[in-house]
């Protein structure tokens, strides 16, 4: 997490897993799905973050090094072992644009049927 010490700060995101067992055990028939939507909800959490960063003129990435840091941020900011680390956002000034990237066709990624 050293390599953006320059940056202003980093937002970390986590998931309580004692949450996402305690629903798969109340809901036995959607249990194998909780740890999807877990996930899914944690990808809109980091969205909605970058979006509001980048509103305010930050530079934003997101990273992921777990579970390489795992351990080290847990003892660092005491978090409770049952939260799993997803995600690190780090933000600040920007300082280059990103580069380009390839896409396939729309058409090849999204299908719509009628």
């Amino acid at each position: 997490m050293n390599s953006f010490k320059a940056g202003y700060g980093t937002v970390l995101f986590f998931e309580d897993q004692a949450i996402v067992k305690s629903l798969q055990e109340q809901f036995p028939s959607y249990a194998e799905n909780f740890p999807i939507w877990s996930n899914q909800a944690s990808g809109m959490h980091q969205l909605v973050v970058w979006a509001a960063l980048e509103a305010e003129g930050l530079g934003v990435s997101l990273q992921h090094y777990n579970p390489l840091i795992d351990d080290e941020v847990k003892r660092e900011w005491t978090i409770p072992g049952n939260w799993k680390l997803i995600a690190q956002m780090p933000f600040g000034n920007p300082t280059s644009s990103p580069g380009e990237k390839e896409f396939k066709p729309v058409e090849d990624r999204v299908k719509i049927y009628k």
